[in-house]
């Protein structure tokens, strides 16, 4: 995909996927691209077996981005249900409905009207990573209420070089789960805090047990980066052999 992003001979490059992955490939995809060419990813809600498939549409629409000169240095993007959205905000936010991608705080770059390709913004884009020859063992650990260390510590024994840690609001646990991070992060394992909610930017604001605590037992934070795509950004980071402080600061300033 990659290589062909880099051909001088197309306009750019159109993916077809399943939908419930498809914010993370096309972040990876969009970590990785270092070409003006747009990577467009797009699916379907609806089986093409279904008379009302939206698959032939979304498809359409994807083509039609790929081959628009103002789609050129905008990135991976996904092509849905007329709106396009930038790889890093994307968010499956609909589990069956046709507008399954929204861009929660941000909203879409632009939209397909009938043929015409129309973009309101250009997003924020970083310097791409260099490709892994191994993506890093990467877990993510998701917060509840009464949470303890029992995943932190599977996830160190197990050999993870990181934990993704989706915690509260703006990014706390409670005293269970910072012994846990305490532990791991003595282990040389990074431990990254990003927020189960789907808006706003994580910050070590409260102590006992916040977000406050988990930064002085080493804790990162990812900003607002979501949980899954935390996780793709340390699997590329770590693998190619990078420092995962040192990655987030380029991607959540």
């Amino acid at each position: 995909m990659l290589e062909h992003a880099r051909r001088a001979d197309i306009a750019g490059v159109v993916v077809t996927h399943g939908t419930d992955t498809m914010e993370e490939s096309v972040y990876l995809i969009d970590r990785l691209l270092d070409a003006e060419r747009p990577v467009v990813f797009t699916g379907a809600q609806r089986g093409a077996d279904q008379p009302d498939s939206d698959g032939p549409r979304n498809l359409r629409d994807a083509i039609r981005v790929a081959a628009s000169p103002q789609a050129a240095g905008r990135g991976a993007m996904i092509a849905f249900a007329g709106e396009l959205h930038a790889a890093r905000e994307a968010r499956k936010v609909h589990t069956s409905g046709l507008r399954a991608f929204g861009s929660p705080g941000y909203g879409p770059i632009g939209h397909v009207d009938g043929e015409a390709v129309v973009f309101q913004r250009r997003p924020e884009r970083r310097k791409p990573l260099p490709p892994p020859e191994r993506m890093a063992a990467v877990d993510l650990i998701r917060l509840h209420a009464g949470s303890d260390s029992r995943f932190l510590v599977a996830s160190v024994e197990s050999g993870a070089r990181a934990i993704v840690l989706e915690a509260t609001g703006r990014g706390n646990a409670n005293d269970q789960v910072l012994e846990g991070v305490r532990s791991a992060t003595a282990a040389g394992v990074a431990v990254v805090v990003c927020s189960r909610c789907v808006e706003g930017r994580v910050e070590p604001v409260y102590g006992r047990g916040g977000g406050r605590d988990l930064a002085e037992a080493g804790a990162l934070f990812a900003g607002d980066l979501a949980g899954p795509k935390a996780r793709v950004l340390l699997q590329l980071a770590l693998g190619g052999g990078l420092d995962a402080a040192a990655a987030l600061r380029v991607e959540a300033p």
